[in-house]
């Protein structure tokens, strides 16, 4: 069997009730896997909650972790994003050192990468982006020569391409 890590994103509808993520978390630490990302959002359906997870995984982990959630009885779907066939977006803000001599050349990289900015003092600016994380990872290391104060990145969110069979009520 393959042990190669790879990063894994699933989506999880559940029951939107208290402690549904706590539940669905400590799953996940209980049976040893580090998240690197978590995401939950409302969707269409005010009765279900969408929790998009990020980790990395063996294909045998992955097996493993689908099946002992799907388990949960708050739990209504669980699936993988495959990156071919799913996007993948998520926000930056990020807070940078600058003074009148730094605005023009950031405002320029900041347009190259359709972000926006958000707040402007005399000496900071902060500056939001969504985008694949590919493109805010870009855009951070276009940023390194500059000195960044703070940085929040909301972590990954993804849907599927096209109709599935899943997109139905519940």
């Amino acid at each position: 069997m393959d042990k190669t890590l790879k990063k894994e994103v699933i989506s999880i509808l559940v029951d939107n009730q208290s402690n549904v993520l706590s539940r669905v978390v400590s799953l996940f630490g209980r049976r040893g896997f580090n998240i690197d990302s978590l995401t939950v959002s409302a969707t269409n359906n005010p009765e279900i909650s969408r929790i998009t997870i990020v980790f990395n995984g063996t294909e045998q982990a992955l097996h493993q972790i689908l099946t002992q959630t799907e388990k949960l009885e708050v739990v209504r779907d669980i699936f993988t994003l495959n990156a071919a066939e799913s996007l993948y977006r998520e926000l930056l803000l990020v807070k940078i050192k600058c003074d009148k001599n730094d605005r023009s050349a950031l405002r320029e990289i900041i347009e190259i990468y359709r972000g926006k900015i958000i707040d402007l003092s005399k000496d900071s600016m902060i500056i939001e982006l969504t985008g694949a994380p590919e493109k805010l990872d870009g855009f951070m290391d276009m940023l390194s020569c500059y000195d960044v104060l703070e940085v929040c990145r909301t972590g990954i969110t993804g849907i599927a391409r096209g109709i599935q069979d899943r997109d139905m009520d519940f």
